[in-house]
Formats: structure tokens, sequence, C-alpha cells
């Protein structure tokens, strides 16, 4: 007491000192990752594989919560419609890049078990689409009943041409719908949110894939190019994307896409000519796997 009285400073707590996380040792590292990617976001899914790739035992919760301050906005919510196995496809083309150096990817994702398939290119015609559908029927092994489009040329020549509901389609698209055996199904204009499957595919193949593989690249001085996407989207897709539990069935698309299987027409056989191997610039360092995946700096594409 006499001690207190003395010192009245004495005997009294300060502010504790922050405790060390085991997220600690990694914060720079993703300070990086973040900076490289802006002004997009890198989301900390993706992140919380990179660096427990490299060391980290913790959990994805305090990543979180130390990413947000560093995030801006949130994405829009889209409603959804469900849709029994081997009904719907849908199908959207959504551009990463625009001008000189164009990259552009069609997106095909099933309704029921959200299966998708990916494929880049630089342009937005017919023959990209119809191209990238019959290698989508293809990787999911059958056809579904119908596709749903939204109202592109490259889809739809002039709509309720001869009636309500009764399109003009692209003669190429009418053309690769009768030989599979799908009916082609087009959104309500000005409604493109109507395939809220695919559009949030979209931003999901930005933000978990397309984002951090530009940085990576960047960060390496490669370029982000249709063949380097090419070359690393499939194994994303069947080790990621499609393995995944989706956030809204709460089930895993591959497995899944096993229901749709059994229902949908069996898938056509592909006639395109095989493609010469292509030589693809890759970076050193792997985006979302393990660094001896990548030993060098060229990945051969068959």
């Amino acid at each position: 007491m006499r001690r207190y009285l003395r010192d009245q400073k004495a005997g009294r707590y300060g502010p504790r000192a922050p405790r060390s996380t085991k997220l600690e040792g990694y914060k720079d590292y993703l300070l990086e990752r973040v900076n490289q990617a802006r002004p997009r976001w890198i989301p900390a899914t993706v992140l919380l594989r990179e660096i427990v790739e490299l060391g980290y035992t913790g959990g994805i919760s305090q990543l979180k919560a130390w990413l947000v301050p560093l995030k801006k906005g949130e994405p829009e919510a889209i409603v959804r419609f469900e849709t029994p196995p081997g009904k719907q496809m849908q199908a959207d083309f959504t551009w990463v890049r625009r001008g000189r150096d164009p990259l552009v990817a069609l997106v095909a994702t099933l309704g029921y078990s959200r299966a998708t398939y990916v494929k880049f290119g630089q342009k937005e015609d017919v023959a990209a689409l119809c191209t990238g559908l019959r290698e989508a029927l293809d990787y999911f092994g059958g056809v579904p009943e119908q596709i749903l489009f939204d109202n592109a040329k490259t889809v739809v020549i002039e709509r309720d041409a001869y009636g309500a509901g009764l399109h003009r389609w692209n003669d190429r698209l009418l053309e690769l719908a009768e030989e599979c055996g799908f009916a082609p199904r087009l959104c309500r204009p000005y409604r493109a949110k109507t395939k809220g499957k695919v559009e949030r595919f979209n931003g999901y193949l930005k933000g978990s894939f397309l984002v951090p593989l530009a940085a990576r690249l960047h960060a390496t001085g490669l370029n982000l190019t249709a063949e380097v996407a090419n070359a690393h989207v499939r194994r994303w897709l069947d080790e990621i994307a499609n393995a995944r539990v989706h956030a809204t069935t709460k089930a895993i698309p591959a497995r899944r896409l096993t229901e749709e299987r059994a229902v949908m027409l069996s898938a056509p056989a592909l006639k395109a000519t095989p493609a010469v191997p292509l030589q693809v610039p890759v970076p050193v360092e792997s985006l979302q796997h393990p660094l001896s995946v990548y030993d060098a700096l060229l990945e051969v594409r068959p």
C-alpha cells in the first residue's frame, strides 16, 4: 500500500502485447499476393491453399479475419433456380480482357451437379461457341435435355421470328443441337442472370483461377494468354472447381455428375482435328499445387 501511494503507476497493468498467431510468418507473402492481384481480389480459400503448401498449419478463420481490412466490396448475390439431373446446361462467354490481345472464356455449367467446363480463346463467335460446347459435352460425358443461352447473335438471329418462343437460331448452333440432341433455350431479354449458375461460376473462375494465375505470371515476367490459361484450367477444374463442396448444393459437383450422366444422352464423338503439340510458358512457381509440379518454364500441351 505504501509503495502504491508513493508511486500510483506501480502495480498497474499496461496493454498486452499482441499474441503471435500461426499466420504471422505468412503475412508478408499474403500482402505481396494481394498487391499483385489488385484491383482484383484473390479469395481466402485460394490464399489458404497457397500458404498451406508453404507450411501454414492454422485455419481459414484467422486468415479471413486478417484479410477483412484489405478487401473492398462483396459480390452481388444471384438467385438460382434448381433443375433435375440431366435437364439443363447453362453456357456463356465471359470476357477477361479486350483490346489488341483479347482473352475470353466459354463457360458451361450443368444445372443439377454444377459441374463446369471452361475453354479459353480470343473470339466470341459461333465457331468458338460450337467448338467449346462440343468439348464441354465430351468432358461431361453426356448431353443434357436443353442448353440455356443469352440472346447473342452467335446463338439467335431473331427472337420470336416465327411466333412467341419460335426463334430464328444461328444455323451452325442449330446444326450442333440437332446432331447432339439438345434443345437450345434463351433466357429472357435483359435478364442474363437467368443463367445464374453459370454467371456465378464466371466470378468464381476469375477470382479463384484467373486472378491468382495472372498475378503469378506477372511476378515471373510472363503473360496470361489463352494457351497458358487452357494449359492450367483443366487441372484446376478436375482438382479444385469440380472437386470442392459447392456453396449452394452442399455437394461435390464431380459426384453429382455421375447422376447426370446416368440420364443424359451419350456425348457425341469429337470430330475436330487433333491439335499440334504446343509449347506453353508457365511460371516456375505453382499457382495452387506443389512447387515440384513445375520443374521447368515450359509445359507441353497435348
